[in-house]
This record gives structure tokens, sequence and C-alpha cells, in this order.
């Protein structure tokens, strides 16, 4: 049955986005195919052998301890303001992400990541067939995540065809940055996070080559990473500190204004309809989600994460998922949990248009133009990746 369903739920995505596909003839299934394979490859090796499963436990382990290590700032600061034994999202889940940032910034400004971005992009260029500069920006996503990341390829964007523009949009949100991966570990297992992270990367692109084809002349496909003034250490500890406690106060504020919305849509269907507005939207995601592997006994209620994620944010349908997981089926919380694990959702296709916009601003009005078809593709890629997770569970 997990074969079946891994062929409806690619086969659903694939659909979707070939109905949508920009130019059929130009598809490459080839390449699809491998990216395919890599991925079942990859999501058997950290699931289902001791050597992977020993792997993402540690990936796992070690954001625990640095979130602990986190916790010793916010502690010193904000110690005595939460009851004894209590837990408080904005403590638990995002003032880490401050210290997430730092670490971050340290190993940016020490040359690590762009070298592991640059290489690891390479050989992922090398698989996927895409040009060096998508595959470049892949990867980096996963570790910047966005708007940062768009700043490494500034010089590149205004030079960037609206196909390839697609591409790289998609993949932005498609990937979760590295600083919030510790926050999501606080609510999802996170032997689903790191997988989701890697699989991310696959669909995105897979989904991009069916929506938005095209081929690439070899003079196009150079990879200037922009190279920014040094500044001294201690100066980019400190933005680096700044900009981590602004995505702290951006994501409680989202979170205060739409988990408060949510709660109004509630009370007026309720009032209307003695239903749930997340049971409406649930009815309506409910179809995807079987076919995707879930049990039909439990798909409205993940339907309804889904689409609240989707309509909302991930952190929003993760703190709703966490209050009914414990109900749930171990496959429903896998395919659920990885689902959930991108930034695919209306929000985000603000943040990267007006990322773009920032940069130039004839680049930002095309990304405008087919903001809901980068949703779509965004949304259909975290599909694919929930869907291989069910092969193995």
């Amino acid at each position: 049955m997990n074969i079946l369903f891994l062929i409806t739920g690619i086969l659903f995505a694939g659909v979707i986005a070939f109905l949508f596909s920009n130019d059929r003839k130009k598809i490459k299934y080839k390449r699809i195919f491998i990216m395919l394979a890599v991925q079942i490859v990859l999501v058997y090796f950290m699931m289902n052998t001791s050597i992977g499963l020993i792997a993402i436990t540690k990936v796992g382990v070690f954001f625990e301890n640095l979130m602990k290590i986190a916790d010793e700032g916010i502690q010193f600061v904000f110690g005595g303001m939460v009851n004894k034994g209590a837990t408080t999202f904005f403590f638990v889940a995002l003032l880490p992400l401050v210290f997430m940032s730092v670490l971050i910034g340290i190993l940016n400004y020490i040359k690590v990541l762009p070298f592991l971005v640059k290489y690891l992009g390479l050989v992922l260029s090398k698989i996927t067939g895409m040009g060096k500069l998508e595959s470049y920006f892949a990867v980096s996503t996963a570790a910047l995540g966005q708007p940062e990341v768009f700043l490494t390829i500034i010089k590149q964007i205004p030079l960037l065809s609206p196909k390839r523009l697609y591409t790289i949009c998609t993949s932005a949100m498609s990937a979760v940055s590295m600083a919030m991966v510790g926050a999501y570990m606080t609510m999802l297992e996170p032997k689903y996070v790191v997988t989701a992270v890697v699989l991310n990367i696959f669909s995105a692109l897979i989904i991009a080559n069916i929506i938005n084809p095209y081929d690439l002349d070899e003079n196009e496909d150079l990879v200037q990473i922009e190279e920014h003034e040094r500044v001294p250490f201690f100066q980019m500890i400190g933005d680096s500190i700044m900009d981590g406690f602004k995505i702290v106060i951006t994501v409680a504020a989202m979170l205060l204004g739409f988990i408060s919305l949510m709660a109004l849509i509630n009370v007026i269907f309720m009032g209307i309809f003695d239903v749930s507005f997340q049971t409406v939207i649930g009815y309506v995601f409910a179809p995807i989600a079987f076919i995707m592997g879930v049990p039909w006994s439990e798909a409205v209620q993940a339907g309804g994460i889904m689409a609240t994620k989707l309509v909302t944010n991930e952190f929003v349908a993760m703190l709703n998922f966490g209050e009914i997981s414990s109900h749930l089926s171990s496959k429903t919380i896998a395919i659920v949990s990885v689902y959930l694990v991108s930034f695919a959702n209306f929000g985000t296709v603000g943040i990267v248009s007006g990322s773009i916009k920032s940069i130039s601003d004839k680049q930002g009005g095309i990304v405008s133009k087919y903001a809901l078809k980068l949703l779509l593709g965004a949304t259909l890629a975290s599909v694919i990746s929930g869907t291989i997770m069910g092969l193995v569970i």
C-alpha cells in the first residue's frame, strides 16, 4: 500500500504541475525521475538504516543541545518570568532563534558555511542537471533562509530570466532556514524535520522542472556569490543578534495576529454553521492527505492542519498539530510533519516578492505576477516530500 500511495501522491503533484506548466514540451522527465530516485534512496537511508538513523538522531541531539545553550542567555535575561515547570512558546521556541542567528553569522564570517553551500551546490547540480546557480541557491536557502539568501546573488537577480527567477523563488519558499530548524524541533520530532530539509531541496527542483522547464546556455550559468564588505567580528556578532531578534519579534507578531484571526473565524463558523473553520478546510484538503498516504479516518484532521499552514503559516499549523497529534497514527504524524516543514504559505509570497522588489523593481513585478503559481509550486513540493516520507513508515 505504501508504494501505491507513493504513486498516487507523486502523480497528483505531477499532474497538477503539468496542467500549469509554462512549456510542457521542454519538461525533462529523465531529470525528474533521477531526483525522485535520489529522494527515495535518501529517505530509506535516513529512516531504515542504522547509520541513517544514528546520523539524523545526532543532528537532532545537536540542535537540542544548541537550544539548551541558548536557554542560558534566556534564563539570565528572563529567568523567573515563567512559573517553574511551565513552558511558554516565546521562550522555548522563538527566543533561541537569536542564538541560532549568531551561530550562523559566525559560520558565515569564518567562511565555513559559504564553502559548504558552494560545493554542496556543485554536487547537487551534477545530480539534478539543473544550473549551478539554481543548485547553489537551493542549498543556500536551506542554510540562510529568506530574505537573507537573495542578498548572496544580488548582482545576478536583475539579470535573471523570468523562468530562472521562478525556480529560485520556489526553492526559497520550499526550504526552511537553519535558524528555524531548532524552533521546529520543539514542535515536531527532530528526525522528521531533518528529513524534510533534505527532501524539500529536491522536491522544489522537481516541481520547478515541470511547471517551469527551460534550457540554459553555458554563459547563463555563471555563479557570482556576492561578497559583502567584511566588518569587524564583534560588529558582526551584534548585527546577527539584532537580525535574530527581529525574526523573533516578526514571528511572534504574526502568530498573535494569525491565531487571533483563526479564533475569530472559528467563532463565526461555529455561530453560523456549528462547525469549526479547520474542519471545513479539513474536508477540502482531506482527499489530498489521503492520496499522500494518510489513513482516511484521519484525513480530515490532517487536511485541516495542511490547509492551516497554507492560509496562515507553518508555526500556527505546527502548534495546532501538536494539540491533536497524540490521537493520530505514526504514519499520519510523519507525513504531516514533513509537509509542514517549509515556508509555503500566502504570507511568504509577500516576503519573497518584496525581497526581490527591494533589489530590482522590474523583477519584483514579475514575481508578483506569478505569485499564485509560485505558491502552488511550493505547496506541491511539500506534497511530494510528505508523500515520500510516507513510503518508509
